[in-house]
């Protein structure tokens, strides 16, 4: 078996996806190549379909970042897959609350979820940056991005919902789709931190040259 190096497979993996994605004209250009990077990562179909993007979601996301956005995530796992090199050449953070154990104490004093108080914690962090939410795993952590929205305490630059399972996951991503914030949602039940941290990487690398480092 011949080996293939990195750049190579993936290079090869796209032009698969490529002849493999069928009808592609709901989608922009943008929205396709987030769309190919979440097949990339999941080898999953089904996201061409799945993966909803609010009205200029993708726009405002490449402003965001253009202006040293800080990206929350709500586990380490998307927080470790999204890309260092391309945070860095941007001028951007990435942050994850739900390990620290400040977190979990507030949590069990308040007698709610750490990715809960996580979403408060970034809100007040971060009150004075763009923040774009990848939350891939939490729908309490959705549905409390909701609740500051509502509240006018949070504006997110974006959000991308991604949790994945079966308990209060798809009320949650519905409770996004149906605000004005832009967001790109896994629609229904399929999601997860790899697809967060996909979609994330998707938007830096429109940004980012992974060639030239710039």
């Amino acid at each position: 078996m011949e080996i293939i190096l990195p750049a190579d497979i993936e290079r090869r993996s796209m032009e698969i996806i490529e002849s493999e994605l069928g009808d592609t004209s709901h989608l922009s250009e943008a929205q396709k190549a987030i769309v190919k990077r979440v097949i990339h990562t999941t080898a999953d179909f089904d996201y061409l379909q799945n993966l909803t993007f609010s009205p200029n979601a993708v726009e405002h996301g490449l402003a965001a970042l253009r202006d040293g956005a800080v990206i929350v995530t709500d586990t380490q796992m998307a927080l470790s897959g999204i890309s260092k090199p391309a945070l860095k050449a941007l001028g951007c953070e990435a942050h994850c609350f739900m390990s620290d154990p400040e977190t979990a104490r507030m949590a069990r004093e308040r007698g709610t979820t750490r990715a809960m108080v996580s979403i408060d914690r970034a809100a007040e962090a971060f009150a004075d940056r763009q923040v774009i939410f990848a939350i891939g795993n939490a729908p309490t952590a959705l549905i409390r991005l909701r609740e500051l929205m509502d509240a006018g305490r949070l504006l997110p630059a974006l959000v991308i919902g991604t949790p994945v399972g079966f308990v209060n996951v798809v009320p949650s991503k519905e409770l996004i789709m149906a605000c004005d914030v832009p967001s790109i949602v896994a629609a229904g039940r399929k999601g997860g931190s790899n697809v967060a941290a996909a979609i994330c990487n998707a938007l830096l690398y429109m940004l980012y040259d992974r060639e030239s480092g710039k």
